[in-house]
């Protein structure tokens, strides 16, 4: 698993079907200080995430392990949303003091 940041959400109304009723999330990834990557990934939303909220996003046969994916083409889902991330160093993330 990896953690991201969200950063949109993603519309698509012509789509296989097996997807319709799907929320796609647009996921940017976090660094190990806490620094947003370069690198974004789409993934199908199972857990209600909201832009700015930080994430788990689990990617290839995993991300088809929830309830009701297993038929579907995702490879990368979001299947958890972040309270705290603790390092040895500190606090690397707290949810109720990010405002962004």
């Amino acid at each position: 698993m990896r953690l991201g940041k969200v950063r949109g959400t993603v519309v698509s109304t012509c789509k296989e079907p097996s997807l319709m009723g799907v929320k796609f999330l647009l996921v940017q990834f976090v660094s190990e200080d806490g620094s947003l990557l370069p690198d974004y990934e789409v993934a199908a939303d199972v857990v209600g995430a909201g832009p700015g909220e930080w994430v788990l996003v689990t990617r290839g046969s995993a991300a088809r392990q929830h309830s009701g994916y297993e038929q579907r083409p995702v490879d990368a889902a979001i299947v958890a949303i972040v309270d705290t991330v603790s390092l040895d160093s500190g606090s690397l993330y707290d949810k109720r003091d990010d405002f962004s």
